[in-house]
Order: C-alpha cells, then sequence, then structure tokens
C-alpha cells in the first residue's frame, strides 16, 4: 500500500510540472550520461594503449603436400596377428578394420583374437595397403634342402654352356642367336650323388628384370665371367642384385682354355669393382673353369656344396606350400602354365592355390622334365597347371582352404592392382608441364607387345621404355602371352599401333594379309637384338628431328665494287663483294654471314649471285662470284661470307657391345 501511494505521488508531480521544467530534466540526464560514456571510453583508451591496426598484404595458407598414398610402404602380415596389431601397422582404428571384417564375413568378438593371414591381407587391402606375406620356418619336420643356384653374367660370357656341361646337354645351341633369353630352372645331379638346382638367366641388358628375380628366389650366385673379355656392365649389375638379395657370391671365370685368357686380370677387375674375392682376403671364393673342355667343374661342385653347408640349407616339408613364379606362359592345349620354385611346404595335386592375381586348383604338376609328379617339395622347380588366368612372373603362390577364399584374395588383389595402375597414370599426367611453343613436337609410336612367356614380355616391354626420347614417345597399349591373334590386329587397326612378336611363330598368311590392308606393321623376331635394332630404326624414321643450321659453304671476299643507283629516290647505292669460294657452294636462296678476324659483323639475305655476269643460283667451290648481301655496305678485303643452310637431323639408335640401346637426339 506505502510503494503504491509513492508511485502515485511521483505520478502527480510529473503531471503538475511545467514543459519547461521537463526539458531541463531531460537535458541534463542526458548530458550526464554523455559524459559519462566519454569518460570511460577515455579511461578506457588510456588503459589498454591500444594501436591503430597496421596493414599488412595477405598471404594465403600453404597448400597441403598430398600424403603419400599408402600402397608404396607395405606392411608385414603374418598368421595369427591380432586386430590391434594390425591397427597399429596400418595406421587406422579398430573400429574401422571390424566393420571390414564383418563385411567380408568375419565375426568378431574382441581385437585380441587372432586372424588368418588371409583375411589379414583382405582387411589391409580393403584400407589401401601392400602387404608382405611373413611366413613362419618353424614346424615339425624340417629337413636339408638342395641348394638353389643363379648362374648370372654378361651376355656370351658361358653361362647356358656352363649348365650344358653340367648336365651334359646342349640347350645353348638351340637358342635363337645363340643367346638365352629366358629364365629357366634344372635339376642337376652332381657326380657326387647331390643335387642342385639351377637357375639360368639371360645376360642381355633387356633382361634385368630377370636378373633380379633370380637374385631373390637364390640361394648362392655364381658370378660367370670370361677369362679374355673380363667385367662388362651386365657383370656389374648381376653383382648388384645379388648384394641387394644378400646373397653369397662364388666367382666362375669361364673360357680359361683360350690364348688371350687372363683371370689375373679379371680377379683384379673384381676386386676393383667391390667384390672380397678370397685371394686378396675375402669370403668370395674363385673356381677357373672351361665349359667348352669340361674343366674344373669338379672343382666348382666342391665349392657349391661346400658354400651350401656352411649356410646349413633347412626347410619345411610338412604343412602348405610357398613357391615364388619364376616364369609363366600360355599353351594352347593346357591353358596357363607357371614355373615356380617351392621354398617351404610341400605343394601337392589338387590344392586351391592363388598366384598374384590368380587362382585356381592345381590339375597337374610337372618336373623340369616334363614328367608327372603328385607333388613338389623345397628347392624343386616345377610347373603347375589349373589356373585361370596368367600370372605374372614373381608373383608368390600360396595354399588356400576353400574356394570362396580364393576368390576373395584374387579379386582383392585384382582391385588392388587397378588401383594402384590408375593412381600411377595420374601421378604421370600431373608430372607433365604444359609443353611449350620452342619445344619440338613429340611424336607417339603405339606398340602392341606379345611373346611366348610372361617374363618375356616384361623385358621386351622395359626395353622398349628406353627407346623413349624428347622426340618419340613408346606407347605400349597392350601386352599379352601367346600368338598374335585376330583381337590383336583389331586393337591394332582401332588405335593405329605395330604388333611386335616375340618368340612366337608367325601368324597366319590370311591374318598377315588383313594386317598389310589395313596399314598394321607386324615385326616377329627370335634375338632380341634384331628386335630392338627394327624398333630403333622405326622409332628415328617416325622422330620428326630437329632443325639446325649448317655451313654450307665459305667464300673470301677479294675485291670490292661499288654500284650506284641512277635515280636515288629509288634505287638505293649497294656494294658487291667479289668472292672466291673455297668450300662447299654458295646459294642464292641462302642466308648469307659475313665474318670478320672470326667475328659475326652482319647476317642477311643474299639478294644477287651473279657469275661472268650471268645471274646463277648457286656458285660451287673454286669458283668466283658477285654477291650483294641485303642491308650490308661494309664490305672489306679479307672478310669471309658463310653460305647458311637449315638441314633436318634425325635422332640415332645406338647399340653398345652390352647389348644398352638409347636413342641419341
Amino acid at each position: 500500500m506505502f510503494r503504491l501511494n509513492n508511485y502515485f505521488m511521483i505520478l502527480f508531480r510529473c503531471f503538475h510540472a511545467s514543459p519547461e521544467l521537463l526539458a531541463r530534466r531531460r537535458n541534463e540526464e542526458s548530458g550526464n550520461l554523455k559524459t559519462s560514456k566519454r569518460e570511460k571510453k577515455g579511461k578506457f583508451k588510456k588503459r589498454t594503449n591500444v594501436k591503430p591496426p597496421v596493414e599488412a598484404a595477405y598471404v594465403p595458407p600453404k597448400p597441403k603436400k598430398p600424403a603419400k598414398f599408402l600402397q608404396d610402404k607395405p606392411i608385414n602380415i603374418f598368421e595369427g596377428m591380432t586386430i590391434i596389431e594390425l591397427a597399429k601397422q596400418a595406421g587406422q582404428s579398430i573400429a574401422t578394420l571390424q566393420d571390414i571384417l564383418i563385411n567380408v564375413g568375419e565375426k568378431v568378438q574382441s581385437e585380441f583374437d587372432p586372424l588368418s593371414i588371409d583375411v589379414a591381407e583382405l582387411v589391409a587391402m580393403e584400407v589401401g595397403f601392400s602387404v608382405r606375406r611373413i611366413h613362419a620356418n618353424e614346424g615339425s619336420d624340417i629337413q636339408p634342402r638342395p641348394p638353389v643356384v643363379t648362374v648370372m653374367g654378361h651376355v656370351d660370357h658361358g653361362k647356358t654352356s656352363l649348365l650344358d656341361a653340367l648336365r651334359q646337354t646342349s640347350v645353348a645351341a638351340k637358342e635363337a642367336g645363340g643367346i638365352t633369353q629366358h629364365l629357366g630352372a634344372f635339376v642337376v645331379g652332381m657326380p657326387s650323388g647331390a643335387s642342385i638346382t639351377f637357375l639360368d638367366t639371360p645376360g642381355h641388358a633387356a633382361f634385368s628384370a630377370m636378373r633380379a628375380r633370380g637374385a631373390a628366389v637364390t640361394d648362392i650366385v655364381v658370378l660367370v665371367v670370361a677369362a679374355d673379355d673380363g667385367v662388362m656392365p651386365q657383370t656389374l649389375e648381376a653383382m648388384a642384385h645379388a648384394k641387394a638379395a644378400n646373397v653369397p657370391i662364388v666367382v666362375a671365370i669361364n673360357k680359361c682354355d683360350k690364348p688371350a685368357a687372363d683371370p689375373e686380370r679379371v680377379k683384379t677387375q673384381l676386386g676393383a669393382a667391390g667384390l672380397e674375392l678370397e685371394d686378396l682376403g675375402g669370403k668370395v671364393q674363385v673356381v677357373e673353369i672351361s665349359a667348352l673342355k669340361k674343366t674344373g667343374l669338379d672343382d666348382l661342385e666342391v665349392t657349391l656344396l661346400l658354400q651350401a653347408e656352411m649356410m646349413n640349407l633347412k626347410a619345411r616339408i610338412d604343412g602348405p606350400a610357398q613357391a615364388y613364379v619364376v616364369e609363366a606362359r600360355l599353351d594352347k592345349g593346357r591353358g596357363p602354365l607357371a614355373t615356380a620354385i617351392v621354398k617351404a611346404g610341400t605343394l601337392c595335386c589338387g590344392q586351391l592355390v592363388v598366384v598374384g592375381c590368380q587362382w585356381g586348383r592345381i590339375r597337374a604338376i610337372r618336373d623340369t622334365v616334363g614328367k608327372l609328379t603328385e607333388q613338389a617339395r623345397p628347392a624343386m622347380p616345377v610347373e603347375i597347371e589349373g589356373l585361370r588366368g596368367l600370372p605374372m612372373a614373381g608373383d608368390d603362390i600360396i595354399v588356400v582352404d576353400s574356394e570362396e577364399r580364393a576368390r576373395m584374395l584374387s579379386l582383392g588383389r585384382k582391385g588392388k592392382f587397378e588401383k594402384d595402375r590408375l593412381r600411377k597414370i595420374d601421378e604421370k599426367r600431373t608430372e607433365i608441364l604444359e609443353p611449350s611453343e620452342e619445344a619440338p613436337k613429340r611424336a607417339e609410336l603405339p606398340v602392341i607387345v606379345k611373346a611366348d612367356v610372361q617374363g618375356t614380355v616384361q623385358a621386351v616391354t622395359d626395353a622398349l621404355k628406353t627407346l623413349n626420347s624428347p622426340q618419340v614417345f613408346v606407347n605400349v597399349v597392350h601386352v599379352g602371352v601367346g600368338p598374335i591373334s585376330q583381337s590383336d590386329v583389331d586393337l591394332g587397326q582401332a588405335c593405329g599401333a605395330c604388333i611386335i612378336g616375340f618368340n612366337i611363330k608367325s601368324p597366319p598368311t590370311s591374318l598377315s594379309q588383313e594386317a598389310t590392308r589395313a596399314g598394321i606393321k607386324i615385326m616377329v623376331h627370335r634375338v632380341i637384338y634384331h628386335l630392338l635394332e627394327d624398333i630403333g630404326n622405326l622409332i628415328v624414321d617416325k622422330a620428326p628431328g630437329t632443325f639446325e643450321t649448317q655451313i654450307a659453304g665459305e667464300a673470301e671476299v677479294f675485291c670490292i665494287f661499288e654500284l650506284r643507283g641512277r635515280r636515288r629516290s629509288k634505287v638505293a647505292d649497294a656494294k658487291i663483294a667479289g668472292c672466291r669460294v673455297f668450300d662447299g657452294c654458295v646459294s642464292r636462296s641462302s642466308t648469307m654471314r659475313l665474318l670478320r678476324s672470326g667475328e659475326v659483323v652482319f647476317e642477311g639475305c643474299c639478294t644477287s649471285l651473279k657469275r661472268e655476269k650471268q645471274d646463277v643460283e648457286t656458285v660451287d667451290k673454286g669458283n668466283e662470284c658477285g654477291l650483294v648481301i641485303q642491308g650490308c655496305n661494309d664490305f672489306q678485303i679479307g672478310d669471309i661470307i658463310q653460305c647458311l643452310k637449315q638441314v633436318l637431323i634425325k635422332p640415332k639408335f645406338i647399340s653398345s657391345e652390352s647389348g644398352a640401346v638409347r636413342i641419341e637426339c
């Protein structure tokens, strides 16, 4: 009640106040409020000491570099690894991996549950990783195994001849061109009763990948060096492959029966190349042999068996097999065939296997002689058939339990392979800069490669890529194993490619005639030298070439004539140089260069060229002439006039003694 009375009293006072009094009160209240705000603002400025903003150029944030793809760094997987271990290596969360396991049909209970090695590979490939399988060597039945010996060296140093001497065969005589162009595997029974598995690698520069595969699967490398030739480029490359694979080397100095043989010089060269020979205090043993005379083979056998005994080579016999594909080919009657060497376990007929991106059930196993066998044990080279597709040379062979698991692994690997292929294509596209106007045009040479085995296809493809130059790009549009077919001709007609067949039969006459009518060139070769030479000459013809300025002729000024025009308004004065051509020829349509004391004084086109008062187009060496250069009136006796011409320079195909080829622009 008291508050209500006060409220009415205030209203009464305001109602009865005069208008002048109310206006004065409003001004005082508003003035007090403004003053207080200004004071606060002033105090705030003094207290904080705020500086005016400084104008600066905008700096955009640095773009984040694209992270490297995880496929470049493979992770190690093994049998029985847990989800948490796989998550640590892959850098993924456990929940993400568990979701993937559910999608592939695996039951997930705990992150500590062990996974099979096949499931671990599926999960790793799903998140974009390449894998490296780590197999345990432990088993209930571990026995000594024969050594796997790879024979490496330079071309024509006698590698296959050495194997022929050990096996008492003549494989080298059957090879096209007398050189090995395949990677072969053989089991040789030595006179002592022991058996050794030998791998024969080609020595040509184009087969570098084959030598690398041989060094990866071997226990001992026999480095064959010709005593009359010495250390060559492929000898050094074979040493590098052996060192990269951490494989011991035994040097066999071949052709010691030749008059020009000098084994001591070879030893000195090998020591200078970084090989620690036994004669020089190292561990590398050296044996002097002659494959032709079959001398020193017993010493080589003793050396190899001693080296194998020191290495104490043993392998697991029981359990699923682990094998390595050495070579693969396509047989018309038996389908895809893979030559493999068993590393551990026993490979049996009827087993389901996954080989790279392919899978299948083993239908038959054959040894190196071609006889059927039911199983293959460690260090035994065999040829298996029954795969649904042709694998790549260098793939691992793994045994799986079910057809469903084999199909899932095959599909996962195919998807991973396709993703990696597309990624590499995108990376190459981003690396290619925009072509400049001054750069010469680059012609494209599309090719289709067909060969007898998968390793040879890879070798020929790699050799063709070395022929790329700034003027010509070799585009391998398709590769395959087997004879040239109708689909190859259709593809070549669609993209304008030439077809290269290596070590295969010539196509039928009807197919060759159809290719000729379509303008498709088919080249079939059996020797790598001839193939690369033929392709090199084709590239040289295809290249656009570059124009270079060359000197067509030279003349010396021995007198000067002055020609004055009748009408100065129309015809200007000109000086004529009386010259004597002492080299080449001088042409009227060419550009002239005036040299004095070796320095260029003037350069311009020739407007007049006469010989004995007759207008001529060219003046040859030893003749005299008079010429006028447009805009040049500063001739002196003794000057040299050079006649310039534009010449189209084509690239050159160069082949070295080692077999390496290149295109020099």
